[in-house]
């Protein structure tokens, strides 16, 4: 059976009352983004307030951090849970890294493999009080005392999830992570014949069987009731397909489609703060392949045929404020497609 989360941002303001509607709504797990807010200390509200659904970073941004200052949250977290907590990292782009969080991007694909091999390791020195030895290419963790060493969560060390869009941090996701995140600037067709394969082939390569990769989909939609609301939506969705398909890293996406020469129209309209104009370029077909529009029930329906078969937990992305009867009344037709 597929899973149903929800994907959201919240602060410490915020995130008690999303936490207790999502356990009581038709939801499997609650995933945190970190955009203004660190999902980390909003995480632990969640887990306080809940006793049933899954909890999520979707994402933390690793090359903003260490291992070693990722793996003492998610440590806690995963305990403090009983259990119910994923660490789900994204590497950001390269301007963001550098510019905003002022830290190193270099391969992102063999760093973040790296990142996460650190991570296993200083949590294997957690856990069986061994010494704690990684020497990799861009962290070194050599160093753990007693007096460092954080109570046994009682539930293992927390799953990693890795989200990818290109290649080469799929292939990597394939080849270390207990799942994959795929970004929500994507299309059936490439999940389906680009993005899994990809995974496979990481698994494959690392020995590992493509089933012990967990598979996590955020699907654009643009949902209303009548067709002013379906037009506000629409207008909403085409502005966030913009700004992603401006990204270099995301240019993969476009070129399965024949429309790479998109994204450097997108990208100079994003130099010359041209945001709220990006949306109105992005062609119908693009648009019609990427997000799922039209009345809940038609959405939720659709979600079900469209990605049932290709992710093991799915979640609906809406960049507007989509009232939570509505998000609710699409999981609910999910789950009766089900």
């Amino acid at each position: 059976m597929v899973l149903l989360d929800r994907f959201a941002p919240a602060g410490l303001s915020g995130v008690t009352a999303l936490a207790q509607a999502t356990e009581l709504g038709p939801y499997d797990g609650l995933w945190l983004t970190e955009n203004r807010y660190d999902p980390f200390p909003s995480l632990a509200l969640a887990a306080e307030h809940t006793e049933r659904i899954t909890l999520g970073t979707g994402v933390a941004i690793a090359f903003a951090r260490t291992p070693m200052t990722v793996a003492y949250p998610a440590w806690e977290l995963q305990k403090f849970s009983d259990g119910r907590f994923i660490l789900g990292l994204g590497s950001q782009v390269r301007a963001h890294v550098t510019n905003r969080f002022g830290m190193p991007f270099t391969e992102p694909a063999a760093r973040m493999q790296e990142f996460v091999e650190a991570l296993r390791e200083i949590w294997r020195c957690w856990s069986t009080g061994g010494r704690l030895r990684f020497e990799g290419r861009f962290y070194r963790h050599t160093l753990m005392t007693e007096t460092f060493v954080p109570e046994p969560t009682g539930h293992g060390s927390p799953p990693i999830y890795l989200a990818a869009v290109g290649p080469r941090m799929t292939e990597a996701a394939g080849a270390v992570a207990d799942g994959l995140i795929a970004h929500p600037f994507l299309t059936e067709s490439y999940a389906r014949e680009r993005l899994i394969p990809t995974l496979a082939a990481g698994a494959s390569k690392a020995g590992r069987a493509l089933d012990a990769v967990t598979t996590v989909g955020a699907i654009f939609v643009a949902v209303g009731t009548d067709e002013e609301e379906l037009n506000a939506a629409e207008v909403a969705v085409r502005k966030r397909i913009g700004f992603y398909g401006s990204t270099p890293s995301y240019r993969p996406v476009l070129d399965h489609h024949g429309m790479g020469e998109l994204q450097p129209r997108l990208n100079e309209m994003a130099r010359e703060g041209r945001w709220n104009e990006m949306g109105a370029i992005v062609p119908r077909e693009l648009y019609e392949a990427m997000v799922i529009a039209g009345t809940p029930s038609h959405v939720g329906s659709e979600l079900q045929k469209r990605f049932g078969d290709v992710f093991d937990r799915l979640s609906i992305n809406a960049p507007y404020p989509l009232a939570p009867e509505l998000a609710d009344a699409v999981a609910l037709a999910f789950r009766q497609v089900a």
